[in-house]
């Protein structure tokens, strides 16, 4: 009495299939299971044998023994519940020998024999899906997950008994129940988002200068940092960046989706991620969940920010070892953690938005109330390395606003307008490195950045003489002319200007903290 039943499981950001292989002989009685199993997978056993109880269906007295293949890698999580009772159960003869045959299974057993959610559904399903399985069975909490894949026929189940039901019909009735399969009703996003008051770069009154180094940075995916005083509105900006970007692509939704579900986060979310994310750490965040990892190994939040936002609010707050994480991520894109159970590698493309004071009590340089001395002033800026530094591309101030500003002020240029703007330069890009690995401007390396940012003789001579007067690193000089060329792509024009390398310099980081 030998069955075999498909389910699969998540290793780091990774998924890979998993064969339950299920005996039952004679023998000591026992239930037995190996295959490099975690603590919730070897708990299994009672989940499984109490929901099965409680399903009217009691175990005979006889050796159990189960195999989770391959078993040279680590399963973790609850999802091998429900395919391990469905192994039992055709090992029993108590279902269809073959009824789950080319089926891709997963859920976790309540005691009563509930169907509970599980993490990592999606990555799991999409990497079935690409071996050829096109039908799968899912609890009901994660039946929206499943029908996102296009061209998967996915059946939601709220309990053993209803799965038990559904797997004795005839392949025609199961045909037809999956016809009728609707996808779980819930709360649609966009009523979501209409609850959650709405913010628009139209109430930002004054900081202009900041509004457009925002607009630059999200036309070119640039990492940006705002200095300013308490109250100037550098997390009011910074909040409002994801409505001036783009929406996710099918692509991109799909990945940013699948780190959301590994983590556990999507079922909250209503489907599949549609908008950017945006990440607000608090500035006591420990370095593991910066960047991921722990005992069962998950995505930090520089990974749950993938393909959007990651807000640092006062930034030199921050542990100097945690921001020094940043580095290698910025660079690379992606995060790589290594660990005793193995390696992984996380995808981290973000755009990083700082915001810190310019001194400790954040009123310099206004001496009538700034009480800092030097040395305070040097010790706090400290905080944040030259590496870490020389990675931002833009840095803007953020002055404080006077009440003139709000005398008869009018809105500013809403986010719907800046949108387009960030849309159109966007799509300029997208043209430009159309069969290219790049994306965005930011995307340049050293090499590319001499191809597509080519200066003209005049153009040339003034980036020699920014490059001497601002004392820039070969880096920093590659970061102004990716810069200036999002402010091209702004403008639409072809080739980069001498005002945009004038706007790109008036970026600079090392130029806009170095006044103290």
């Amino acid at each position: 009495m030998f069955s075999v039943v498909l389910s699969g499981a998540v290793y780091g950001i990774k998924s890979y299939l998993v064969h339950v292989e299920v005996d039952l002989s004679s023998g000591l009685p026992c239930f037995i299971m190996v295959g490099s199993l975690g603590s919730e997978v070897r708990e299994s056993v009672e989940r499984v044998r109490i929901a099965l109880k409680n399903t009217g269906i009691l175990l005979p007295p006889m050796h159990i023994s189960v195999n989770l293949s391959p078993a040279d890698l680590r399963k973790e999580g609850t999802g091998f519940d429900l395919p391990i009772a469905i192994g039992v159960l055709q090992a029993m003869g108590r279902l269809p020998c073959g009824c789950v045959n080319e089926m891709l299974i997963l859920g976790e057993l309540g005691l009563n024999g509930e169907l509970k959610p599980v993490k990592g559904v999606l990555p799991i399903l999409i990497n079935a899906w690409k071996k050829g399985i096109t039908r799968c069975m899912v609890p009901r909490e994660n039946l929206n997950e499943a029908k996102a894949i296009t061209g998967m026929r996915a059946v939601g189940m709220e309990s053993l008994q209803m799965v038990m039901e559904y797997l004795r019909l005839s392949k025609e009735a199961q045909e037809a129940f999956l016809q009728e399969e609707k996808e779980v009703e819930q709360e649609p996003d966009a009523d979501r988002r209409k609850k959650r008051r709405k913010v628009d770069f139209a109430e930002v009154i004054g900081q202009e200068s900041v509004k457009r180094a925002a607009l630059v940075a999200a036309a070119g995916f640039h990492h940006m940092l705002i200095v300013g005083p308490p109250g100037s509105g550098k997390t009011m900006v910074a909040k409002r960046i994801p409505t001036i970007l783009p929406p996710l692509s099918s692509e991109e939704s799909l990945e940013v989706s699948s780190i959301y579900s590994i983590s556990g986060l999507l079922a909250s979310k209503g489907g599949l991620m549609m908008e950017r994310p945006f990440l607000n750490p608090h500035h006591t965040i420990s370095p593991q969940a910066l960047s991921g990892g722990g005992r069962v190994p998950k995505p930090g939040v520089i990974s749950l920010a993938h393909r959007g936002v990651l807000f640092m609010d006062e930034l030199p707050e921050f542990k100097r070892q945690t921001l020094d994480l940043l580095c290698q991520p910025l660079e690379d894109k992606e995060i790589q953690i290594a660990r005793n159970s193995g390696s992984f590698t996380y995808p981290a493309d973000v755009m990083l938005i700082g915001a810190m004071n310019p001194c400790p009590c954040g009123y310099y340089p206004d001496r009538n109330k700034c009480r800092c001395t030097p040395y305070e002033i040097h010790n706090y800026l400290n905080h944040i390395s030259g590496p870490i530094l020389d990675r931002i591309d833009i840095c803007v101030d953020a002055p404080r606003v006077d009440i003139g500003n709000f005398k008869g002020a009018s809105r500013g240029e809403d986010s719907k307008s800046m949108r387009n703007k960030v849309m159109l330069a966007r799509s300029r890009q997208e043209e430009r490195y159309r069969g290219t690995p790049f994306g965005f401007n930011s995307d340049l390396g050293a090499g590319e950045v001499e191809i597509f940012c080519s200066l003209g003789e005049k153009e040339m001579k003034m980036a020699e003489k920014l490059f001497t007067g601002l004392g820039l690193s070969a880096r920093s000089y590659h970061r102004l002319l990716k810069v200036a060329r999002t402010v091209a792509d702004l403008e639409g024009s072809d080739t980069i200007q001498e005002k945009h390398l004038a706007e790109a310099a008036c970026y600079q980081t090392a130029d806009n903290l170095g006044r103290c």
